[in-house]
């Protein structure tokens, strides 16, 4: 495999993974925020609803996890092309 062919495949399994976790924290912070709140309503944590809490906090912290979990693909990503110098 050429650098060229290495360097695309590279950027496809990347954007992959790109588009992978920003539909994950887009259901977390839009479908739990906002769509699915009125089911999630029902159900308290701490005191607060559960649907308030994904709309103020929760994708705050997802979001913080995908950065983790996109930190941990890239590093196999790297290794896996020979990219991690």
């Amino acid at each position: 495999m050429t650098n060229k062919e290495k360097a695309k495949a590279y950027w496809k399994e990347n954007i992959k993974y790109v588009l992978i976790l920003m539909f994950i924290w887009f259901m977390v912070s839009f479908g739990a925020g906002i769509l699915f709140k009125d089911a999630l309503n029902t159900i308290k944590i701490g005191g607060f609803k559960l649907g308030f809490w994904f709309a103020q906090q929760g994708s705050m912290y997802v979001f913080v996890v995908l950065i983790f979990v996109y930190v941990r693909l890239m590093n196999k990503l790297d290794k896996k092309y020979g990219f991690d110098a």
